[in-house]
C-alpha cells in the first residue's frame, strides 16, 4: 500500500473527506484551539502595552542612575550633634569623581526659587537652577529648540541661559527668545536653548518654568557659595548603579562627620532598583498571562485529542483494512498526526491572526485619536510572542493526535474487520 505523506494528495483528500462528514463537530473542537491562541496573544498584547506605559514613564532617563541629597542626622558622632543636615558643596562631586571609580557621569543642582525673570515689560516669578551640562542627559530633559548648557559655559561662568518652555512662551510671547537676553535679579542672561521634559506629567511641570544657567555662572553671580542641593550620578556600563551607591554614601558620610551607621545623615534614591522591582512586577504578569492563556488552549487541545479518538473509533475497519494491506504502524499515526496537526495549527493560526489585528487595530485607534494614557501605551504583539505561539501551534496539534494515532497503530487487523 502507499505511504502516506504531508504532500500526497490522497492524504488532504482524506483529511477533508473526514472534516466534511463531522462539519460541526470539528467546527466546535477547532474552535477551543482558536479561543486559546486568540486569549493567549490579545491578553499578552494587552500587557505589553500595560508595561510599554509604566515603563514610558521612566522616558529615556538612565536607569543606572542614583540620586544623593543631604538629609538630617539621627546619630551624634565626633563631637557635631544629631539632627544637623550636612551642606553638600561642588567639593564633593570633584572628590567623588577623582576618587570612585565606574562613575560615568555626574550632575549638580542648585536651585534659587522665586526669582525674577524679566524681559522689557514682562515679568515673571521663576526657579533659577544652577547646573552641569550632564544634567539633561540623567533627568531625561530634552532640548526643543537652540541647545542645553555645554562644560565651556561651566568652566568659562558664561552668563547663558536654557529656560523652560512655559516660562518662554511668558516671557517672550511667540518668539523663540534664543539668542535675546533675560534678566534675572537684574543681572543680562542670554538665551541659548529652550528646553522641558520629555514627557509633561504633573511632577514634571517644574521643568518647564525653571531657568537654567551653569552652576559656575550661579556661584558667582548670585553669591550662594559653592553649594548643592543634590547631585544625580550614572554608573558605567555594565556596573551595577547600587555598587557605586555604597561607595558614594560611604565617601559622603566620612567627609560630613555622619555616623556610619545613620541611615539618614545622606539620602539616595535608586532608579536602578526601581526599575528592577518594575521589571520583576512584569516578569511575574507576564508568566501568569502565559499560564492562563496556555491553561486555556490546553483545554482546546483535550478537546480535538477527544475528536480524534472518536474518529479513529469510527475509522476501525478501515485501519484493520490497512493493515492487513500491509500498512505500517508509522503511516497510520502519520495519517491521524497531520489530521491533528491541521486541524490545530488552521484554527490556532486564525486566532493569531486574529487577535494580532484586533491588538494592532487598538494600537492604531489610539494613535488616530491622540489618546495618551500615562499607564497604557502601544500594545503590540512581540516578535518572540509570535514565535512561541506557532511553536505551540504545532506542539499542540502532535500531543493532541499523538494518543489517538498510538491507538490507531495498536488496532489488530483481525478484530478490526469482525468491527461492526
Amino acid at each position: 500500500m502507499r505511504r502516506l505523506t504531508l504532500f500526497d494528495r490522497d492524504t488532504w483528500q482524506e483529511i477533508f473527506g473526514t472534516i466534511r462528514k463531522h462539519k460541526l463537530r470539528t467546527g466546535l473542537t477547532a474552535l477551543g484551539v482558536f479561543w486559546g491562541i486568540f486569549m493567549l496573544i490579545f491578553v499578552l498584547g494587552m500587557g505589553a502595552g500595560l508595561k510599554n506605559g509604566v515603563y514610558r514613564q521612566f522616558g529615556d532617563r538612565a536607569k543606572n542612575v542614583l540620586f544623593v541629597y543631604p538629609n538630617r542626622t539621627t546619630m551624634p558622632y565626633e563631637g557635631f550633634r544629631s539632627g544637623r543636615v550636612p551642606r553638600m558643596t561642588r567639593a564633593d562631586i570633584d572628590i567623588l569623581k577623582n576618587n570612585i571609580d565606574n562613575i560615568d557621569g555626574i550632575a549638580p543642582r542648585l536651585s534659587l526659587n522665586n526669582r525674577v525673570a524679566r524681559v522689557n515689560d514682562k515679568t515673571e516669578e521663576v526657579e533659577i537652577r544652577g547646573e552641569y551640562e550632564d544634567m539633561i542627559r540623567l533627568e531625561a530633559l530634552k532640548v526643543y529648540e537652540g541647545r542645553y548648557i555645554n562644560r565651556a559655559d561651566r568652566e568659562q561662568s558664561r552668563k547663558v541661559a536654557v529656560i523652560g518652555d512655559r516660562t518662554r512662551e511668558l516671557l517672550f510671547g511667540d518668539r523663540s527668545g534664543i539668542g535675546e537676553y533675560v534678566m534675572l535679579d537684574g543681572m543680562a542672561f542670554r538665551v541659548v536653548g529652550i528646553f522641558g521634559p520629555e514627557q509633561i506629567k504633573p511632577w514634571t511641570e517644574s521643568d518647564l518654568e525653571a531657568i537654567v544657567i551653569p552652576l559656575t555662572t550661579m556661584y558667582r553671580a548670585f553669591g550662594t557659595g559653592e553649594r548643592v542641593d543634590y547631585f544625580v550620578c550614572s554608573a558605567a556600563p555594565q556596573v551595577r548603579v547600587s555598587e557605586v551607591e555604597e561607595k558614594v554614601i560611604k565617601l559622603l558620610k566620612e567627609r560630613h562627620h555622619i555616623a556610619p551607621e545613620d541611615t539618614r545623615g545622606i539620602g539616595s534614591s535608586n532608579l536602578e532598583e526601581e526599575f528592577q522591582s518594575i521589571q520583576n512586577l512584569f516578569g511575574g504578569i507576564t508568566a501568569f498571562l502565559w499560564f492562563v492563556g496556555i491553561g486555556t488552549l490546553l483545554a482546546g487541545i483535550v478537546g480535538v485529542s477527544n475528536i480524534m479518538l472518536i474518529v479513529v473509533k469510527e475509522r476501525t475497519r478501515e485501519i484493520g483494512l490497512r493493515k492487513a494491506m500491509g500498512a505500517t504502524p508509522q503511516s497510520i499515526i502519520s495519517m491521524i498526526l497531520i489530521e491533528s496537526i491541521f486541524i490545530t495549527s488552521i484554527s490556532g493560526y486564525l486566532g493569531l491572526l486574529l487577535s494580532t489585528l484586533i491588538v494592532g487595530g487598538i494600537d492604531a485607534l489610539l494613535v488616530s485619536q491622540g489618546a495618551d494614557f500615562e499607564n497604557f501605551h502601544h500594545p503590540e504583539v512581540d516578535l518572540e510572542v509570535g514565535i512561541g505561539a506557532v511553536v505551540l501551534l504545532v506542539l499542540a496539534g502532535t500531543i493532541a493526535g499523538l494518543i489517538p494515532a498510538l491507538q490507531a497503530a495498536r488496532v489488530n487487523p483481525v478484530q478490526a474487520l469482525k468491527d461492526e
